[in-house]
């Protein structure tokens, strides 16, 4: 199984820190955010992972190189202008190949991390959900029986992290496009699975949670 890491944001919400420095290398307890990523990507035996850039790009190639010190390795989809979450899935795509891949925000902390055979045959995706943060308290999507939905209940909030069938993009035209559409289309279809996280979840969005998060880290 490969894994994909979504770096290639402007990471506007975490001004001025991001001013000089992408938001994938804000230091988190002693190391990049991304680092962990990868850290517990290869603990959990994936090695092979696609980090897709486009802001401050060669700042976070050069820091990161072809993985070897995190032991990964790394394969880099360079977006010349940030093509959303779904554009810079299928630009990455071939990188990627034809089977389930994890897909990872690179500005979340959490521990889950699903497996690949989660996803059931004739499902597209299966979403990480977890508690509604106090800055997020009506959720994205209804959770019921294992599978995910637009309208029902709990209301639980996307953790940023799948794993996702490359079908959910196909017939997509190159560009920048937004995921979440793919994905409600695929729910109603009831094709996406989830599972409810309880454990420490952060959307690493803004300075203040940044501060938070080092805090309980440390």
């Amino acid at each position: 199984m490969k894994a994909m890491i979504l770096a290639a944001g402007l990471g506007k919400r975490m001004r001025p820190l991001t001013d000089h420095c992408p938001k994938p290398l804000l230091p988190v307890a002693g190391k990049p955010l991304i680092v962990h990523h990868l850290e517990r990507l290869r603990d959990a035996g994936i090695h092979e992972v696609v980090i897709n850039v486009s802001y401050r790009a060669e700042q976070i190639m050069d820091a990161l190189g072809d993985g070897s010190d995190y032991g990964v390795r790394i394969h880099w989809s360079h977006e010349t202008t940030p093509l959303e979450t779904g554009g810079g899935i299928q630009k990455a795509l071939p990188l990627l190949g034809e089977a389930p891949f994890l897909l990872i925000n690179g500005d979340v902390w959490c521990d889950a991390l699903p497996a690949c055979q989660t996803l059931k045959e004739t499902d597209l995706a299966h979403l990480v959900l977890v508690d509604n943060p106090l800055h997020h308290p009506d959720g994205d999507f209804g959770f019921n029986a294992g599978r995910v939905n637009q309208t029902g209940t709990p209301r639980l909030t996307f953790a940023g992290i799948s794993v996702i069938h490359p079908k959910l993009l196909l017939g997509q035209p190159e560009g920048a496009f937004a995921l979440a559409p793919l994905l409600r289309t695929a729910m109603d279809d009831n094709r996406v699975s989830g599972e409810y996280f309880t454990g420490y979840w952060v959307d690493v969005g803004t300075p203040e949670r940044l501060a938070a998060l080092e805090s309980q880290l440390y």
